[in-house]
């Protein structure tokens, strides 16, 4: 029978060769998005068809939000070295506030992303996209819902 000890330090050596494999055949990687060009091309590749408009990137480059009119807002955000897509349109959203200037919350009804913090460079470019996103800017989308 296997002491106590030993079963611990096998479990230990176990739990940190698997974290060691992920990092190292790239599980760890963090990607971020350069720029518009990078954002718009990405966004590109799940929905080809839709003309996009104005862009704001994070400040950190982890998420573009990108005007597609009709009040719709497409998202391309990093989640490792992934990028998650979506369009988004005011009736999705369950609450989106400015915390200060720079910095927006957004939680969507959607159970596969919930949203997050997202801090921008320029309040300009933050007030832009809450006022995109905010459902009391269209009513008419609002009724429809």
């Amino acid at each position: 029978m296997i002491s106590l000890p030993v079963l611990m330090m096998m479990v230990v050596v176990g739990i940190s060769m698997a974290v060691a494999a992920v990092h190292f055949t790239g599980g760890s990687r963090v990607t971020r998005l350069v720029d518009t060009r990078q954002a718009l091309d990405r966004f590109a590749e799940d929905f080809p068809d839709l003309k996009p408009g104005t862009v704001q990137l994070t400040e950190h480059g982890d998420t573009a939000f990108i005007d597609l009119g009709d009040g719709r807002t497409g998202i391309v955000h990093t989640i490792g070295d992934r990028f998650l897509t979506r369009i988004v349109t005011p009736t999705e959203i369950e609450f989106v506030g400015l915390d200060d200037s720079k910095v927006m919350t957004l939680r969507l009804k959607d159970f596969t992303w919930r949203g997050g913090r997202f801090a921008f460079a320029d309040a300009a470019d933050a007030r832009a996209v809450f006022n995109a996103l905010n459902p009391n800017n269209h009513p008419a989308r609002q009724e429809a819902a």
